[in-house]
């Protein structure tokens, strides 16, 4: 048997990228998946290959700045589908981030409360919508999304770092309060994740100075992502909750000159410990 056979999962920003990844992982084990994004006609297409493909998966719009549309695709997914047993809280406000987001002296205060809004209440809304669901059922499984981001500092994103910090606390919060109801409740931290969309940046110099600080011989790609959704949807991880787990090729994992000692060694030098 699959092993998400007849469970019912809501995937958040998957239109595209690791959330449509995950959707099909999802998907691919025997869940009938809500493909759930603001851009609805996006999902409604990625949704038609899915069943094209023999799978069970429908679109839904979701807007995670508004709580009534958090509230209405739960009920949706319910009684489309009869249930929920996974949420994976994988949108956010990266259409902010990317363009606006700043150091804490330059910061525009709107873009921080709407990232805020977005990343980290969204996420809290979603979870409290999904667990009204679950709990009937006996239990599920939420996962959430962190990012590298929220465990160490750099010079820009800020806000988007300190919402997804808010997400790890959240995730344990949940996990406490929840976890006698069979509540589980985790969060993935992914690291440099290159998507078809931003595969163009890191193909050159970039690229190359990102890889330096993964122990692994590659960058990430969406797939990776979805397999760690996929292991903490199942049973397989029933006895894991209230985790962080990092899914970053061991970015945050070595001392902070591990890329300068490489470019050391591979140099013929040698440095001490």
């Amino acid at each position: 048997m699959k092993r998400l056979q007849d469970k019912v999962a809501i995937v958040t920003g998957a239109a595209s990228g690791i959330g449509l990844a995950a959707a099909r992982r999802l998907a691919e084990e025997g869940a009938r998946v809500v493909l759930a994004d603001i851009n609805l006609s996006a999902a409604q297409e990625q949704a038609a290959a899915l069943r094209g493909a023999g799978l069970q998966a429908a679109a839904l719009a979701v807007d995670l700045g508004d709580e009534a549309s958090i509230r209405v695709l739960v009920e949706q997914t319910v009684s489309l589908f009869a249930g929920l047993d996974v949420l994976f809280n994988n949108a956010a406000a990266t259409h902010i981030s990317s363009r606006l987001d700043a150091p804490v002296a330059d910061m525009d205060t709107q873009v921080w409360d709407d990232t805020l809004r977005i990343n980290l209440r969204g996420t809290m809304l979603a979870s409290k919508y999904a667990l009204a669901a679950m709990l009937p059922r006996g239990g599920g499984s939420i996962i959430n999304t962190s990012s590298g981001s929220a465990q160490a500092g750099a010079l820009g994103y800020s806000a988007y770092a300190v919402s997804k910090a808010g997400i790890e606390n959240l995730t344990r919060y949940v996990a406490a309060q929840h976890g006698k109801q069979g509540i589980r409740c985790n969060a993935l931290a992914p690291g440099l994740i290159v998507t078809p969309a931003t595969a163009d940046n890191y193909a050159g110099p970039a690229g190359e100075m990102m890889l330096a600080h993964h122990l692994t011989p590659r960058l990430g790609n969406v797939d990776d992502i979805a397999n760690a959704v996929l292991f903490l949807a199942s049973d397989e991880a029933a006895f894991i909750t209230g985790q962080i787990i990092n899914v970053d090729g061991g970015l945050l994992s070595h001392q902070p000159y591990y890329a300068d000692e490489m470019r050391f060694r591979q140099a013929g030098k040698e440095m001490g410990a």
